[in-house]
């Protein structure tokens, strides 16, 4: 682990078996006590995505917090990307697949134009799944999924696999096994 990724981890909570037993939760929030880290991170999104893409777009919620930061810095439009019921139509949904059942995803399709280039951005990529079915929503928009970024990756679930259909772009800031 770089000393960058040693920084992160340094500042990202852990509580213990949250949302089940056995589980570890990451707590990002705590990332934002450190305002320096924060805009060295938002920093170095950006400088993944400079020139590369047309709009960022952050997936509900947590993926709201870095994406939008991003999208400021990169002088970029910003696209919410909500679970189903939290936008004003018309929307555009997605369903797709949870270890326990389904949900849905949408976004406003008024905020897209033909072939435009998207970085979608969320907090972990874990399954893949919410940002799979993000880069299928963009696609049924006429958009592009040009790039994925995320604060960290959870390595043993196999995420980024899922992605690379999309885009061999994909930054993940710290990997955890």
């Amino acid at each position: 682990m770089d000393e960058f990724s040693k920084r992160i981890d340094e500042n990202i909570g852990r509580v213990p078996d949250f949302p089940s037993p056995g589980i570890q939760f990451k707590d990002i929030s705590t990332l934002f006590q450190n305002p320096q880290l924060v805009d060295e991170m938002v920093e170095v999104f950006a400088a993944f995505s400079r020139g590369k893409v047309d709009a960022v777009c952050g997936i509900e919620s947590r993926g709201f917090l870095f994406g939008l930061l991003i999208a400021q810095k990169l002088k970029l439009p910003f696209v919410l990307i909500r679970k189903v019921g939290k936008l004003p139509p018309p929307t555009v949904s997605e369903s797709y697949e949870l270890e326990y059942g389904n949900a849905v995803i949408e976004m406003q399709p008024k905020f897209v134009r033909p072939g435009m280039r998207f970085l979608i951005h969320d907090d972990v990529l874990a399954t893949g799944g919410t940002a799979e079915a993000t880069a299928r929503l963009i696609r049924k928009c006429g958009g592009i999924p040009s790039q994925f970024s995320f604060i960290a990756q959870l390595l043993s679930l196999g995420g980024k696999q899922r992605l690379l259909s999309y885009s061999y772009e994909i930054q993940c800031l710290i990997d955890y096994d």
